[in-house]
């Protein structure tokens, strides 16, 4: 019996689609970090992590992570709940 994983589409600038796995949630100040896992076969060792943003309608929308102490402190948190050891390397920072 297999787990059913959470995916999520995102599109970047030129209307490309990637699909990605949603592999975890961590809350850093009181802000929400989504760590997707792209599932394209090209890159499955690199996550990414995006700040969830509520906008004014209450829609959630993911941000990405520009700031690199930011970034290191969600990667920190994440590497503290996961089971798994993420080498520096299979972070991408998506600037």
């Amino acid at each position: 019996m297999s787990e059913e994983r959470e995916t999520i589409t995102l599109y970047d600038e030129e209307g490309n689609a990637t699909e990605f796995e949603v592999i975890g949630v961590v809350n850093v100040e009181d802000n929400d970090y989504a760590i997707l896992l792209p599932l394209d076969g090209e890159d499955e060792e690199t996550a990414y992590i995006f700040r969830i943003d509520v906008e004014d309608d209450g829609e959630e929308v993911l941000t990405v992570v520009e700031d690199d102490e930011e970034f290191e402190k969600v990667k920190e948190a994440w590497e503290a709940l996961s089971d798994e050891d993420f080498e520096d390397e299979d972070w991408e920072d998506e600037e």
